[in-house]
């Protein structure tokens, strides 16, 4: 949750822990912009929104990972964002001040969960704008969204399938990394 706060070499003031899953968290950051599905999902916003076509596919796959009835139901979607809000609460001394200006926000109207409906992606593309030193308008990125929103999901569905498993086998070497080090 934390890692786009984390900056550089900052994550080793972090326990060893929270290291791996900033390092993880980057690896899924790498993973994800070299992706072809990404790389064309990106195109439905470059038009418009340029360098920041990237961080608007963030919000779109997270509003589809909502919605897979494969990894979620709408009733497990919500046990998990409150148990994630739960463990960022018992951590708070490890969350860096931008992020814990906005956490309150976050859990306050559940964005996790909100990601499954339109009206929580149009806010988060929104947040988007707000957090981008050169763009002012939402709009246009919530129709595009509407507009393409077949094309970004088959997008979201191929990346998914190979994203899983890269995941599985990172975070299984960070912990056996971690093991051999004990």
């Amino acid at each position: 949750m934390i890692s786009d706060f984390v900056k550089g070499k900052k994550k080793f003031d972090y326990p060893s822990a929270i290291q791996k899953g900033i390092e993880l968290h980057r690896a899924i950051d790498t993973f994800t912009d070299s992706h072809l599905a990404t790389r064309e999902a990106k195109e439905v916003f470059r038009p418009v929104y340029r360098l920041y076509s990237g961080a608007f596919i963030d919000v779109v796959y997270d509003h589809f990972l909502a919605i897979d009835q494969a990894e979620f139901t709408e009733s497990s979607l919500l046990q998990f964002s409150l148990q994630v809000y739960k463990e960022m609460d018992e951590k708070a001394e490890w969350i860096p001040d931008p992020f814990a200006l906005m956490f309150p926000y976050m859990k306050e109207h559940n964005w996790l969960y909100n990601y499954r409906t339109r009206g929580g992606i149009e806010k988060s593309l929104g947040g988007v704008v707000r957090r981008a030193a050169y763009l002012s308008d939402s709009g246009p990125a919530f129709q595009l969204f509407e507009q393409h929103y077949q094309l970004l999901q088959d997008c979201y569905h191929h990346f998914w399938a190979d994203i899983k498993p890269f995941i599985l086998e990172k975070f299984n070497e960070l912990l056996n990394d971690e093991r051999t080090r004990i």
